[in-house]
């Protein structure tokens, strides 16, 4: 399936991906090069997954896609908890964890509609 604007939940994990991407990029022009790495690998495959997930070849495999994506998601707002509370970096961290929240819950929506319509 090709990228689709009206597709909120690939959209929006697209768009968190590439602030992501600038996130670690200036964690790295902070000589932050640790955490980063941990950031930009969760951070990025929660789009990945979505996008794997619409490819899925049944109902379950779909589930489980975003399953992963969600967990992603999860682990990604742990990382920027800490960023936040150590202050690693001079960035401001709340706009992506409003983001990753949004996420979080647009993703834990549709795994339980898919799940009660199994």
């Amino acid at each position: 399936m090709s990228f689709k604007e009206d597709n909120l939940i690939q959209t929006k994990t697209f768009d968190f991906a590439l602030r992501i991407i600038k996130f670690y990029t200036q964690c790295k022009s902070q000589n932050e090069f640790i955490l980063s790495k941990q950031i930009l690998r969760c951070g990025t495959s929660i789009g990945a997954n979505v996008e794997e997930a619409i490819a899925a070849q049944s109902k379950k495999d779909f589930i489980s896609k975003l399953s992963i994506a969600n967990r992603e998601a999860r682990e990604t707002k742990y990382w920027l908890r800490l960023y936040q509370s150590s202050n690693l970096v001079q960035i401001e961290i709340d706009s992506y964890l409003k983001e990753i929240e949004s996420i979080i819950n647009i993703l834990t929506k549709i795994i339980k509609t898919s799940s009660e319509n199994l």
